[in-house]
């Protein structure tokens, strides 16, 4: 994922991810975002990770790797998605899980 996300690159990110999980043909059961040089994300980044998962099959899960320290998980901690979707300090521990 960039360094950031906001309202100039959400909307065109969001196509991005869907190619990636159509390319997989169905057989998609986790999908890993990594924000972990994601520096700075505001509510766009949370409606694209929130539109990501609506889009994806039923079934399917959505797993975000974030520096425990940074604004972005910050950012998922404030507005509740936190809650809702599994938050990693590391691609492995993503993975792995």
């Amino acid at each position: 994922m960039p360094a950031e996300i906001d309202f100039c690159n959400a909307a065109q990110l969001l196509p991005v991810l869907m190619a990636a999980v159509r390319a997989r043909g169905g057989r998609l059961e986790i999908l890993v975002l990594d924000l972990s040089t994601t520096s700075f994300m505001d509510s766009q980044g949370i409606r694209l990770i929130n539109d990501v998962r609506r889009r994806l099959r039923p079934g399917a899960v959505v797993r975000l790797v974030a520096r425990p320290e940074g604004t972005t998980s910050r950012v998922l901690e404030v507005t509740g998605l936190r809650r809702d979707v599994p938050v990693y300090d590391n691609l492995a521990e993503a993975l792995a899980s």
